[in-house]
């Protein structure tokens, strides 16, 4: 499984509970209540006060009737945000036209609904909000009522100016809509890539589990069965006069040996209760390059030979699919030949997969380990892609393990890909048990 096509994990419908609008809303609502107390009672302006409440009361009104009539906790669909989220500029744009248009102040406020839009909404429906926000900003270039000024000293502001404060809330609501909707994107991906992670992890382990199990079983069953296989052997000998019964009892005996000689064979796979299993790096290295030898490309294994004694962990299927994934991606790759090259030390533990393939192309070679960077090869093959969720996957796994895991090419003229994945040699030996004392 090299980039978990199986599932996809991504979710390319999106949804925003009723009740986060909908505080949004009431905050919006208050907000406006207090600038227009505040400027009519404590600055003493004349303000077109009658129009602003009518729009801050149907404002209200509307949320009142949401919030009674549906459920807040209820998920809506993207549309039904937008148009809220529309009808949210709209009546901004109506407040703004009795207050001075675009010499408000708050008209900067054209920004939070295409804001809001850009990190829980479809792209589409952001540009359709930013472009709605766009041409309620230019008619309040022209259409407005005066912003409430002292009468004795007019506030009169040039058009350039006035066009000035138009070009920034344009330039506003793109540039802070496309950096929101690239963090937002980035942190759906890192969580569903996560998501996966788990998914995977946990199935590893299931299936480590169930050698487990199928040795306890084949353990309890032993028993019966060679219960089974004498009395068979012994009643065969008390009926040779009998040579049809006799040989019904022959068949009998030699069922009850093949079954006991298959559940020999269970035991053997997991004969110190998996998934406590432990094995050397030498078996880590043949497990994961196994199921791999049938293919065309030849895997090379070459691990050193050091002056202290080879390192043993605990089975972990993180390490096992990892490792294995990573050998996957460069068997999928390579023209010929694999190489896997291990060796450790008092202090590492480091494991090296190259293959001889193209190679990462080099705007790759720093963003791989990305979920989703990619999904399958280039057209001409001139480089190297598909290497997305799966290596994701591989990536975190080897990383929660204690390990380092870098990517690189062979240096030229060689060429190819290399993949170095280096443990503390502590956290690879975690759960050994500590030599007894002499």
């Amino acid at each position: 499984m090299s980039d978990a096509a199986a599932i996809d994990f991504r979710h390319p419908r999106r949804h925003v509970r009723l009740d986060t609008i909908l505080r949004l809303r009431w905050l919006a609502a208050l907000g406006q209540l207090a600038a227009i107390f505040i400027v009519e009672q404590g600055l003493e302006f004349d303000v077109e006060v009658a129009p602003c409440l009518a729009i801050v009361g149907f404002s209200a009104l509307l949320n009142l009737v949401l919030q009674l009539w549906f459920n807040p906790m209820e998920r809506l669909e993207p549309q039904f945000a937008a148009a809220l989220l529309a009808l949210n500029i709209i009546e901004l744009a109506g407040l703004l036209f009795f207050t001075g248009g675009l010499q408000n102040p708050f008209s900067f406020l054209f920004l939070a609904p295409v804001l809001i839009s850009a990190t829980a909404l479809p792209i589409r429906l952001t540009i359709a909000l930013g472009m709605l926000a766009v041409a309620c900003a230019s008619v309040l270039v022209f259409l407005y009522f005066p912003l409430p000024w002292d009468s004795d000293d007019p506030l009169v502001l040039p058009p350039i100016y006035l066009f000035g404060v138009w070009l920034s809330i344009v330039v506003a609501i793109a540039v802070t809509s496309l950096y929101a909707f690239q963090v937002a994107e980035e942190a759906r991906k890192l969580s569903d890539a996560l998501a996966a992670t788990e998914l995977v992890l946990a199935r590893e382990q299931h299936l480590t589990q169930l050698d487990g199990l199928a040795a306890a079983a084949a353990h309890e069953l032993g028993t019966p069965l060679s219960t089974i296989f004498l009395i068979s052997r012994e009643l065969e000998q008390g009926v040779q006069d009998k040579p049809q019964i006799a040989g019904d009892i022959k068949t009998l005996r030699e069922q009850a040996q093949r079954c006991r000689d298959i559940l020999a064979k269970i035991t053997q796979l997991s004969s110190s209760g998996a998934p406590f299993d432990r094995m050397p790096l030498s078996a880590l290295i043949e497990e994961t390059v196994a199921p791999h030898r049938d293919f065309d490309v030849a895997i090379k294994v070459r691990i050193a030979v050091a002056g202290t004694a080879e390192p043993t962990g605990a089975r972990n299927p993180a390490i096992i699919y990892g490792v294995g994934n990573i050998l996957e991606n460069a068997v999928d790759f390579a023209r010929t030949t694999v190489e896997v090259n291990a060796w450790w030390n008092a202090d590492t533990v480091e494991i090296v997969i190259s293959d001889d393939g193209p190679g990462i192309a080099p705007d790759l070679l720093k963003r791989i380990g990305e979920p989703y960077l990619s999904r399958r090869r280039d057209a001409d093959e001139s480089g190297r892609s598909g290497l997305g969720l799966g290596v994701f996957i591989a990536r975190t796994l080897l990383e929660r393990t204690g390990a380092k895991v870098s990517f690189g090419n062979r240096m030229f003229p060689d060429h190819g890909a290399v993949v170095r994945i280096v443990w503390p040699r502590s956290d690879f030996e975690v759960g050994e048990p500590a030599p007894e004392s002499a």
